[in-house]
């Protein structure tokens, strides 16, 4: 791996890629995939990353909101840039996050307009559109966001998609691509979703069993690297191949069911936390009401269909 400090300047300057999140298991995927196809990959994360990733890279440490993420692009000029670093670990000051995911990503999207990057790909996430009784299936991207001021864990995430959203059609000159996935999981994440489907005891709630989609991280770094390829600007649901029944994919893995009445919410919210670590308290509505979301359009627009069917997804996940 290229050092820090003895980095050149690249030479072909259009495949110069620069991915925020390089400390997390899924951007390192992703810049896997493309180092093998060819481009050269600038890591950036506020976290310390481990600099060898496995492929040859220049890394850096640095907040999104601050100088050094300006001189970073200076020095680097990419042509494109993948947002991946949208951070959602709540042990997180909420202040930080906000800083992060909101002031750091508008500092992002202005610095690409700046040194003139051709392509911009942002990832936000399907709890934008919140789990609600009233939701209808499938979701669109056009739908409005049902996730409530009542969860502020959602708030900036809600916040970074709006900032996009607007990005998309003021800039048209930057090519930004918006990617609204559904539950992503898989063996070399750590997000919530996943870790909870590792568990030994997984509650349930009572009356309850939503229909709910799975994305393996396989299938979303190939949709990352489809975007990041083409020029195809707008706002695109990812998914898996089709939505499973909560307790249907519960019963793939190795865990034992845990039937906890609706009408002690508080408590399972706290068998929730106490059996998956920081597990967001927005994330409960998703155990009871469904959020199902069309991909059509992102699968018509570049060619992708997901590799992996929802029971290999699940089982790879929890390791059965």
């Amino acid at each position: 791996m290229a050092a820090e400090s003895g980095a050149e300047t690249m030479a072909d300057s259009e495949r110069v890629v620069l991915i925020t999140g390089i400390a997390g298991g899924l951007a390192r995927m992703v810049g896997a995939e493309l180092n093998d196809r060819g481009y050269q990959i600038v890591g950036v994360d506020y976290r310390r990353p481990d600099r060898n990733l496995g492929y040859e890279a220049v890394v850096y440490q640095a907040n999104y909101n601050k100088t050094r993420i300006a001189d970073i692009f200076r020095r680097h000029k990419p042509s494109i840039v993948l947002h991946l670093g949208r951070v959602g670990n709540l042990k997180e000051r909420m202040g930080k996050r906000f800083d992060l995911n909101v002031i750091g990503s508008g500092k992002l999207m202005d610095l690409c307009l700046e040194h003139a990057a051709r392509r911009l790909v942002v990832l936000s996430t399907f709890h934008i559109y919140g789990a609600h009784p009233h939701n209808h299936t499938p979701i669109y991207e056009d739908e409005p966001l049902r996730a409530g001021p009542q969860f502020p864990q959602i708030a900036d995430a809600i916040q970074l998609d709006n900032l996009a959203l607007t990005w998309i059609w003021r800039y048209p000159e930057v090519k930004t691509a918006l990617l609204r996935p559904c539950n992503v999981v898989g063996p070399r994440i750590q997000n919530a979703m996943s870790r909870f489907l590792r568990q030994r005891v997984i509650p349930t709630m009572i009356g309850f069993n939503p229909m709910v989609q799975f994305l393996h991280e396989e299938d979303l770094v190939s949709a990352i690297v489809a975007a990041a390829v083409s020029e195809e600007a707008g706002v695109f649901n990812v998914a898996g191949r089709s939505p499973v029944p909560w307790k249907e994919a519960i019963g793939w893995t190795s865990a034992r069911k845990l039937p906890v009445p609706t009408t002690v919410a508080s408590l399972y919210l706290s068998a929730v936390r106490a059996l998956a670590s920081a597990v967001p308290a927005y994330m409960v509505n998703f155990f009871k009401y469904p959020c199902v979301i069309s991909d059509a359009k992102f699968r018509q627009t570049f060619g992708w269909e997901p590799s992996l069917s929802e029971i290999e997804t699940i089982r790879s996940t929890a390791g059965t």
